[in-house]
């Protein structure tokens, strides 16, 4: 199936005060089919939410995309005109930040902020808006419509500001979304909600979803595919089910195994102590030769040091970039 959105060899730098370029995304490549779901995983630092607001071109101010192509619906977003790119954010593409108290206006009711969102893209008159807002409200609030339009964002608990974000996002009917660490604010049962929430509607509307987290757990069984980034490069892609299950490289092993495990409801008190990731994973941090995982990997090979590894497939579909399998 051909890819909705198409993204190849791109390269991200933040420009520090003293004017040097400190590279963010490195090379990233990948595509998004319709109506699927890829988890984004990754540590702090890694480049996740440098990659969401660069296909959009969202960057700050000290944002600069080196090179690369971003490629929707026949078009290199990378090159295109400011005003093509206002017509297709929040329209075609929409992106859902990670703080719903930071991203919605205190003194404006909900109902209005995502009222705004369609007029902005719609040429229909007042009445048509308000239905349009009411029917989007009525897909993530089915129990309480008319209590959530008009409330202000104070008197909405976390999980329901994150639904208000989700009805801006497709209230104009994007056929992709991009989700920034979406429930990294909200306790385990609200996060269970939300990613309900979004399951149901790529049912429902045939949303394609790129889902960024640090927490593995909540891709199994929602992600249709896993991409694991490190120090701004992809280390590995597959399956969801196969990289969650049998991860591959030493990153993603690493990463799995300083996730805490799920309580077995035996109530036991006893604390274990969890393996860490020393340092961070952020390119400054990287070395500059070599693999850049292999400072910190246990399965670190003489080579490792000498040459940077390629993407290798393991399967028809997953890769994986370690000197490890290189035969």
């Amino acid at each position: 199936m051909a890819s909705v959105l198409e993204i190849r060899d791109l390269h991200v730098s933040y420009r520090s005060r003293e004017g040097v370029l400190c590279p963010a995304l490195n090379g990233v490549s990948f595509g998004l089919i319709p109506g699927e779901i890829l988890g984004v995983l990754g540590e702090s630092g890694s480049g996740k939410s440098t990659l969401a607001v660069s296909l959009v071109r969202l960057l700050p101010g000290n944002g600069e995309i080196i090179r690369g192509a971003v490629h929707f619906e026949g078009k290199d977003l990378l090159q295109a005109k400011l005003e093509e790119l206002q017509q297709i954010r929040g329209r075609r593409i929409s992106l859902i930040f990670q703080e719903p108290s930071l991203a919605l206006h205190p003194t404006m009711r909900a109902g209005e902020q995502v009222r705004q969102v369609l007029a902005a893209h719609s040429s229909q008159g007042k009445s048509g808006l308000n239905e349009g807002t009411r029917q989007v409200f009525a897909e993530v609030f089915p129990e309480e419509v008319d209590r959530i339009l008009r409330s202000y964002p104070h008197q909405l608990s976390g999980g329901q500001r994150q639904r208000v974000l989700i009805a801006q996002a497709i209230v104009c009917g994007p056929s992709v979304v991009i989700a920034d660490e979406p429930t990294a604010s909200l306790d385990p049962a609200t996060q269970m909600e939300i990613l309900g929430v979004f399951r149901t509607l790529r049912e429902r509307l045939g949303l394609a979803m790129i889902f960024i987290t640090h927490n593995p757990a909540l891709l199994s069984g929602f992600a249709d595919r896993v991409m694991v980034l490190y120090g701004g490069q992809v280390v590995e892609c597959g399956p969801a089910e196969t990289v969650l299950a049998s991860p591959r490289h030493p990153y993603t092993k690493a990463l799995f195994q300083s996730i805490p495990a799920v309580s077995n409801g035996r109530g036991s008190s006893r604390k274990t102590r969890l393996p860490v990731i020393p340092g961070d994973s952020s390119q400054s941090s990287l070395p500059r030769g070599g693999c850049p995982f292999e400072p910190k990997c246990t399965e670190r090979m003489d080579i490792c040091r000498a040459r940077e590894p390629a993407l290798v497939h393991l399967g028809e579909s997953h890769v994986v970039s370690c000197l490890k399998y290189e035969n």
